[in-house]
């Protein structure tokens, strides 16, 4: 027999590899190890804009206890025990929204729901009520759920959805009344008194209609945290049945009539803790309210309007796969896609809506259909970094969800001001990472691309709703720099004053260029060893970038900058930090500015761009 292997415990092989740790960040660092904290991997931590730390590794010291199975309290593993896996999550498409007659948007979802839609979600803004029961003619409302999305219109509206009903069959429709959100976006809207009056007609009308959506989604578009989408909607969804409760219905009844719409994003993992958290606070409240078999609310996944961009829009298709992941693994019942281009006033040039419709919905059925991630419910349940990252949101919300509670109640705390402070707080949080490039946006603030065409600037909405998109600074900064090419022939210049060999210039030259591109900035090179005073003559453009090594700054920075300056250059900037140039330079050899990975890049980018379209011809600071 071979030699025993000696079995390690969790706590010998956490030790075991906090040592390794250690031993790569004191290299990494260039440090001694005695200089690192006890629990070195503390250095790898992230925080999300709610507060929850989350580590570089989970293990069995990070085990939870398991939920319950799907369709038992607090149903975080999911509402429905009997959920077909063949099915998967509903596929939702939206119709309505683009000015089509009755007609056509008949057609166009009678198409769909042959196509892999298996979910309505119907505008009825254009056809109104009397178009209504023409939108819905051949249409299963007893085999495809329908929401609606009428707005103040919503009673005219119910009446004629009622209408079309078929008699004596279960159909899931939801009315889609969103007063108490709606508020937050500022649109017109239900009184939450027909509100309440339609919700008692659904209750008593007895075939699975719901009419209250609670629509996460605006504190989101505003740049809510996801604990703080959770917690405020769920805030709203607490009004909603204390009104209800209010009108003569009980804790069951009002809470059967509310459904829960939230934002999902290309993060993730995030995204999937968010909705198994959403159902667990949400089921606390139906507890405490003594009705909790009825706190398995349904959930309406939307991917986020925030995250889209207009510029390089083909990669929100990427951004869209990875949120419709996160919100069916968490359980989301309907999902619903957002075309690639929706940021886009009139969608992409030279793309049909057709098209864009058929890309959202094949996102998802290629997950569904190809990868078959339905086919397992709660398939992240049991991962140590979900069930962690999923108890951490839903406290992070609760605690979101007892402030608004202090403050006299969601109406309260909306009157006050104090929603929209708690919101704003984490808008300018993850606007300030942006700008300083600590958070990536892919074909935006990295690898943009300068040769795209220029775009219609956008009104800062979507779909007619405010939304915080996170590119936004950024694409201002590239509609500038297109303005300057229409209007002059050619966009905005940099030179770019490489010194030494291209393997010493490279990364730093790469840099820049790619930091000025995302600002609508062309960056000239000339190459390695260029005589720098003739380029500058010849560009005339009054930035340069100085690239190399910290050596070379020292060696060569200050004669640099000089040639630079007799060449009419008026603002020398370096890439790197001009701390390297030698302690005995004049002012006028040393840089006017550093371009770091620490800069508040859409500022900076703004004042170049002054700078070189004549808008601030002597920034403070610059030498005469």
């Amino acid at each position: 027999m071979g030699a025993e292997v000696p079995v390690r415990s969790a706590e010998d092989g956490l030790a075991a590899w906090r040592d390794a740790v250690a031993g790569v960040l004191a290299k990494s660092r260039r440090t001694d190890r005695s200089t690192l904290p006890d629990r070195p991997e503390t250095l790898l931590e992230t925080t999300t804009y709610d507060g929850v730390t989350i580590a570089p590794l989970y293990g069995p010291l990070d085990e939870q206890p398991e939920p319950p199975l799907p369709g038992h309290f607090p149903f975080v593993r999911g509402g429905d025990r009997h959920r077909d896996v063949h099915v998967g999550w509903r596929v939702a498409g939206r119709y309505g929204r683009d000015g089509a007659d009755a007609a056509t948007v008949n057609t166009r979802m009678l198409d769909g729901l042959q196509n892999g839609v298996s979910a309505l979600w119907l505008s009825t803004g254009v056809i109104g009520a009397g178009g209504v029961a023409e939108a819905l003619t051949g249409v299963l409302l007893d085999l495809a759920p329908l929401t609606v999305d009428a707005g103040a219109d919503l009673p005219a509206v119910a009446d004629a959805v009622f209408g079309v009903l078929p008699a004596e069959t279960r159909v899931s429709v939801s009315l889609g009344a969103t007063p108490l959100t709606d508020a937050v976006a500022g649109v017109p809207t239900v009184s939450l008194e027909d509100t309440v009056a339609l919700a008692r007609r659904a209750g008593a009308d007895g075939r699975g209609v719901r009419a209250i959506t609670v629509d996460g989604t605006v504190f989101h578009d505003a740049g809510a945290a996801d604990g703080q989408e959770i917690g405020l909607a769920v805030a709203a969804g607490l009004e909603y049945v204390r009104a209800l409760l209010a009108a003569g219905a009980t804790a069951a009844e009002a809470l059967s009539q509310l459904e829960f719409r939230f934002a999902a994003t290309d993060q993730q993992f995030e995204t999937i803790a968010k909705f198994r958290a959403a159902r667990r606070v949400w089921a606390r409240v139906a507890q405490v309210l003594g009705a909790p078999d009825h706190g398995a609310a349904p959930q309406h996944a939307v991917t986020s309007a925030a995250m889209m961009t207009q510029r390089d829009p083909w990669v929100n298709m990427l951004r869209t796969t990875l949120a419709v992941f996160g919100a069916g693994v968490g359980g989301a019942d309907a999902v619903t896609v957002l075309p690639f281009d929706v940021a886009l006033p009139g969608g992409a040039p030279d793309v049909s809506e057709t098209f864009a419709a058929r890309i959202a919905r094949n996102t998802q059925l290629l997950l569904l259909e190809e990868s078959h991630l339905g086919r397992v419910l709660d398939p992240a349940g049991g991962s140590w970094y979900v069930e962690s990252l999923t108890d951490a949101t839903a406290e992070a919300a609760w605690t979101v969800f007892q402030s608004i509670e202090r403050a006299g109640g969601y109406r309260a705390a909306l009157d006050s001001g104090e929603i929209a402070r708690t919101v704003e707080r984490t808008r300018v949080a993850r606007e300030q990472d942006i700008a300083h490039r600590r958070t990536s946006v892919t074909g935006v603030n990295e690898f943009p691309n300068l040769q795209e065409p220029p775009v219609t600037p956008g009104d800062g909405t979507v779909d007619g709703r405010p939304v915080a998109r996170y590119a936004a600074a950024f694409e201002a900064l590239r509609d500038r720099g297109d303005a300057v090419a229409a209007e002059r022939g050619s966009r905005p210049v940099v030179l770019l004053a490489p010194l030494g060999s291209v393997a010493e210039h490279n990364a730093r030259t790469t840099f820049a260029a790619n930091l000025m591109a995302s600002g609508g900035i062309e960056a000239l090179n000339p190459g390695a060893n260029a005589d720098l005073t003739a380029v500058a003559t010849e560009t005339g453009s009054p930035v340069a970038i100085v690239c190399g090594t910290d050596k070379r700054y020292a060696e060569e920075g200050p004669a640099a900058v000089r040639a630079l300056r007799d060449a009419g250059v008026t603002t020398v900037l370096l890439a790197g930090k001009s701390s390297t140039f030698p302690a005995d330079t004049d002012s006028a050899a040393r840089p006017d500015g550093d371009l770091t990975l620490s800069i508040d890049a859409v500022a900076e980018l703004s004042r170049i761009l002054d700078l070189l379209t004549g808008t601030d011809p002597a920034p403070e600071g610059q030498p005469a």
